[in-house]
């Protein structure tokens, strides 16, 4: 048996998806750009999709750009902040995606960005006071922070903080590429200036996603070049991509409720499942459903009962999971997220994340040859 568990790095594409992208890479192949016919068909295409997401989550047509994918949309929120927005002063915490991270401390060095990191429990939880008392000084700021954590799986509560940001100095970015078509967003609602997706992360293809942003903040291209995107991103738009990535979150939200408890019940069942194999087994992150994510679940095996060839063993036995994101597995470093994470014991963490095609079956495969791992070892 083949087991996938490493939903978070990737999800396998939706056939539903492929079918809906098959015409475009055939007969509909017009450039959205071109004013003929063929070219009407296929920007027509787009703009359907561009209103389809923007139903979803109660956003207007025109705040949707869709981008290359969500360390795309990432930087763009953060760079246009700063080039554009005038902020000042970036508070992030050390937890989020190199995406955010990287972008920060870059724009730390090159154009003198105040960098402020919140605190963060052993959970990953952030301290809430700490950014109620950042926010009293009166400097233009951008608040970035990730949705749910990619690689331990901990909620942010982030009605909760788009409330704290509604200050006339302060502007609200999140994150949300793990989060997108897994939960509701209405951005009428919950007051926020950007978020982000990738539609590999719920079932689309590829390279493609889109950034959220408030319709009343103004900026310019971080891609030049061509006036697609309303003039927000210049470059001929990745026309299976959006197609796809607008299926994919058709289906995602068609079925939201059932995917979820369908999910939280498999995590829910190999969290005590792992414990009755070792009660010595924990967990990295938040595990309290209200404050985690479903999909992501980061367990630590106590080095004494399983070494560290454990991933390797996994794989071995044809299931796929990791050790954190995908987008740090080529460096020799370890995670720097679980760094982060204070009275961490000597363990092997590893991170098994689910999708709505996981069954039930393959967690009990998996369960059993864990079991024989830490039996063998």
């Amino acid at each position: 048996m083949k087991v996938y568990l490493d939903n978070a790095a990737t999800t396998p594409i939706a056939k539903e998806v492929i079918s809906e992208i098959s015409p475009y890479l055939s007969d509909f192949f017009g450039n959205p750009s071109s004013t003929h016919a063929f070219g009407r068909k296929t920007k027509n295409a787009i703009e359907i999709t561009r209103k389809k997401i923007a139903d979803l989550i109660n956003a207007d047509n025109s705040e949707i750009i869709f981008t290359s994918g969500g360390t795309e949309a990432d930087n763009m929120a953060i760079r246009s902040s700063v080039h554009d927005l005038g902020v000042k002063r970036i508070i992030t915490t050390k937890l989020e995606h190199h995406a955010v991270g990287h972008t920060a401390e870059e724009l730390k060095e090159k154009h003198q960005v105040e960098l402020v990191y919140l605190n963060t429990d052993e959970n990953g939880h952030i301290n809430l006071l700490q950014l109620e008392s950042l926010l009293e000084k009166k400097i233009k700021t951008l608040v970035s922070l990730m949705h749910a954590n990619n690689e331990i799986g901990t909620l942010l509560p982030i009605d909760q903080v788009a409330e704290m940001c509604q200050k006339p100095h302060v502007l609200f970015h999140s994150d949300t590429v793990q989060t997108m078509g897994h939960y509701k967003f209405d951005t009428k609602k919950t007051k926020i200036d950007f978020l982000t997706c990738a539609a590999h992360k719920l079932h689309g293809p590829k390279g493609c996603g889109f950034l959220f942003q408030n319709k009343n903040l103004n900026t310019s291209p971080l891609i030049t070049g061509g006036s697609q995107e309303r003039n927000s991103r210049g470059g001929t738009e990745n026309l299976y991509g959006i197609i796809g990535l607008g299926k994919a979150m058709d289906l995602a939200y068609k079925h939201l409720s059932d995917h979820q408890d369908h999910i939280q019940n498999l995590k829910s069942y190999m969290i005590k499942s792992l414990i009755e194999i070792d009660p010595k087994i924990t967990f990295n992150g938040d595990i309290t459903p209200s404050k985690s994510l479903y999909t992501v679940l980061n367990v630590c095996f106590p080095m004494n009962t399983c070494n560290s060839m454990l991933l390797f063993s996994l794989d071995i036995h044809g299931i796929a999971a990791s050790g954190g994101s995908a987008c740090s597995s080529g460096s020799n470093k370890g995670s720097h997220v679980l760094a982060e994470l204070p009275k961490r014991e000597n363990c092997q963490s590893v991170r098994f994340s689910f999708s709505r095609y996981t069954t039930k079956e393959e967690i009990d495969f998996t369960l059993s040859k864990i079991r024989s791992i830490i039996k063998n070892d």
